[in-house]
């Protein structure tokens, strides 16, 4: 699964300033990623605003992101879903659009044990014919966090070729690292951590879907490369960096998570003039005013530099 290691962005979805989905500006999304040297692209995850799509949203703006990568780097489509049903039919249309793998959670509002979660990946990997990733992020999840030893077994069975962990716990991750170690490493371990890739990369993680990503993905490649060659003060200071322009997100008080996170990162793209508008998904509100202002400058005196 080596194809599925490295940068992979979660790629944010551009919209018009009327909130309509601005696919020529996901093409020049695609193209700034591809660009600037990732390795994958994660097509429909929290950064790409997934929660608020149709499905037929979601499928058109993975078809886009796969006919403008042209096969350049691997593509993992992303089905949240709430049930089983409701994932493999996402799954399916995302494999028949061009996904050349399939991340998806736990099921959520549905409230299952680890052993039905494990029953669920199960049912998905069955119905598709790409490669299963499952995604561990609780904070969206009723603060279910799958259990490192069932995302193991899953692994030695073949259900799910990885994990993508988004969960914030550093210890279960390194408690998931050894469980993996130890059976053989059936498991490519992705951490959607930001902040501590460089430490996340020491400890055995085989990639990293950050998407602050979509606004520096040079720096991003970079320190993946530093990692590669085990040079790891080079990576701790291309960190240090990403660190000082990722202090974006921390510019909007009293906002929504994805007001704060992915608003800011479409801030922070346009002022890059990598988007045109920084609109979020209808019920979110853009970044204006002093914020806008404010992460401009942190743009102009860090990520420009």
């Amino acid at each position: 699964m080596a194809q599925f290691t490295g940068i992979i962005p979660p790629v944010v979805t551009p919209l018009t300033p009327e909130g309509e989905i601005d696919f020529e500006g996901l093409d020049d999304v695609v193209e700034h990623l591809v660009a600037g040297g990732v390795n994958g692209l994660f097509v429909m995850g929290s950064t790409g605003e997934v929660a608020y799509w149709t499905n037929d949203q979601r499928v058109a703006i993975l078809e886009r992101i796969v006919a403008k990568n042209a096969g350049r780097v691997p593509v993992i489509g992303g089905a949240i879903e709430t049930t089983s049903a409701r994932v493999i039919e996402q799954a399916q249309a995302m494999q028949a659009a061009g996904a050349d793998a399939i991340v998806t959670t736990c099921p959520f509002y549905a409230i299952n044990d680890q052993q039905e979660i494990a029953d669920h990946f199960r049912a998905v990997a069955a119905a598709i014919d790409v490669p299963l990733f499952a995604y561990d992020v609780p904070v969206r999840l009723n603060g279910v966090k799958l259990d490192h030893q069932m995302l193991v077994q899953l692994g030695k069975e073949g259900v799910i070729v990885g994990v993508k962990d988004s969960s914030g716990d550093d210890v279960g991750f390194r408690r998931l690292v050894a469980a993996n170690a130890a059976a053989g490493s059936p498991l490519v371990l992705l951490t959607g951590h930001e902040c501590v890739v460089d430490g996340m990369l020491l400890l055995g993680a085989d990639g990293v879907v950050p998407g602050y990503a979509n606004v520096d993905p040079v720096r991003y490649r970079d320190l993946w490369r530093a990692s590669q060659d085990r040079d790891w003060e080079k990576a701790r200071e291309i960190q240090d960096e990403i660190c000082a322009g990722f202090e974006i997100v921390f510019v909007p008080k009293g906002r929504s998570g994805d007001a704060a996170g992915v608003g800011a990162f479409k801030t922070a793209m346009q002022a890059l003039g990598i988007i045109r508008s920084n609109q979020m998904a209808f019920p979110v509100q853009a970044l204006g005013g002093e914020v806008s202002d404010k992460i401009g400058t942190i743009v102009a005196e860090v990520i420009r530099a």
